[in-house]
């Protein structure tokens, strides 16, 4: 019988599961049934799932301690995770050097900031895009929103004039870096006023660029009714039951075309939207921008904060306190409907819905299960919302 080590085949996690019961010696383990291959495949990919967020929220500034507190790991371990995630992606940021002479740009520090972008030298961010398109239609909203006087990134251009460079089909635009940074204190609640105005102020914007460019005209509702409702149902309504979607589905439905629509974000949370010394200092990221209802975008950050993975989550009376601000702080600058003010509730709902289906897409139980938990969590604040507003 030929003997491994079992370093060399099991995840570090179940190994030192199993040394609690055994160590230091041989160990039969007998061949398991197909159900039980299938468990440990299953258990091997959601763990590379964990690690893949693990190595996102480390991009995004958390620490090692805040991460091993969140996902209940040692040092050792998150450093290790961090360091196969550094080697992932080795590959890009070697492209990333051999390109960056075509700025006439020498790298003096490369620094990975998020899965496709780098900062370099401390003063520019470079982003890898794989479809054109949407790389060209990033930079003319920039430079359509930059005319508005709105803060967004300075395009850098190649030594040749260019926008953008590309390199074995991927494509590549460098800008200077915005100063300032996400927000880190989430409950501030004169930052979530800030935030609700600085949202206001990007709308207010978009509706110039809706009359330069052709955008993807959007529907909450025909995606509810389409590839949400599909995965949820090939999933056999095991995460969400039918009745609640239909629930769900049935109320946006009777106040959407009520809802006004126009050009917005798609992607709003603190990450995209900069502030420095307390003052909005910059939007970054388009990639997902199109026409759809405008409160999308301010549900989508409400229920963004409650999805936070953090040792000191929202409590109930917390994140209304929030909503409270951000919808000051939006109004102060837009007004909302009264329609628009009753969906709201419903269109958070429909975002973890949505989350729910997309996460099932993507066979991630943990995080589909963890977007009903907010899906109900703000079903039971809905009288809570409507007064906070």
């Amino acid at each position: 019988m030929k003997y491994v080590n079992a370093n060399d085949v099991l995840p570090e996690e179940l190994l030192s599961m199993i040394q609690k019961y055994y160590q230091g010696g041989y160990l039969y383990i007998p061949k398991g049934n197909d159900c039980e291959v299938k468990r440990l495949t299953d258990y091997k990919i959601e763990l590379e799932k964990r690690n893949q967020y693990i190595y996102l929220k480390h991009l995004e500034g958390r620490t090692n301690g805040q991460l091993g507190t969140i996902y209940h790991l040692s040092a050792a371990s998150i450093r290790r995770i961090i360091a196969q995630g550094k080697v992932k992606y080795q590959k890009m940021k070697e492209m990333i050097e051999q390109i960056l002479p075509l700025w006439e740009m020498e790298n003096k520090h490369l620094e990975q900031i998020y899965p496709s972008a780098w900062e370099v030298n401390h003063s520019y961010v470079i982003k890898m895009y794989e479809d054109k398109k949407q790389l060209e239609r990033n930079i003319k909203i920039s430079e359509i929103l930059s005319d508005c006087d709105i803060p967004v990134v300075t395009i850098v251009h190649t030594k040749t004039g260019e926008k953008y460079a590309s390199h074995q089909n991927h494509y590549f635009l460098l800008s200077k870096k915005l100063r300032g940074s996400n927000i880190t204190d989430l409950k501030d609640r004169t930052m979530a006023q800030k935030m609700g105005c600085a949202i206001a102020q990007l709308h207010t914007a978009f509706m110039k660029c809706e009359k330069e460019l052709e955008f993807w005209d959007n529907s909450l509702l025909k995606e509810m009714k389409g590839w949400i409702r599909e995965n949820l149902a090939n999933n056999k309504w095991k995460i969400l039951y039918e009745e609640e979607y239909s629930k769900t589905v049935d109320l946006l439905e009777s106040v959407y075309d009520f809802l006004p629509k126009q050009l917005i974000h798609r992607d709003v949370h603190f990450g995209n939207f900069l502030f420095f010394e307390g003052q909005l200092s910059g939007y970054i990221d388009f990639d997902l921008s199109q026409r759809n209802i405008r409160i999308f975008d301010i549900c989508y950050f409400l229920t963004g904060l409650l999805a936070e993975e953090t040792e000191d989550s929202f409590t109930k009376i917390e994140w209304i306190e929030n909503i409270r601000s951000v919808i000051a702080g939006y109004e102060s600058i837009l007004p909302l409907s009264e329609k628009e003010k009753t969906a709201i509730p419903c269109v958070m709902e429909c975002i973890e819905v949505l989350f729910v289906a997309y996460f099932i897409g993507m066979n991630d139980t943990k995080h589909a299960n963890d977007a009903y938990e907010v899906f109900r969590f703000i079903q039971n604040c809905e009288s809570d919302i409507q007064r906070a507003i």
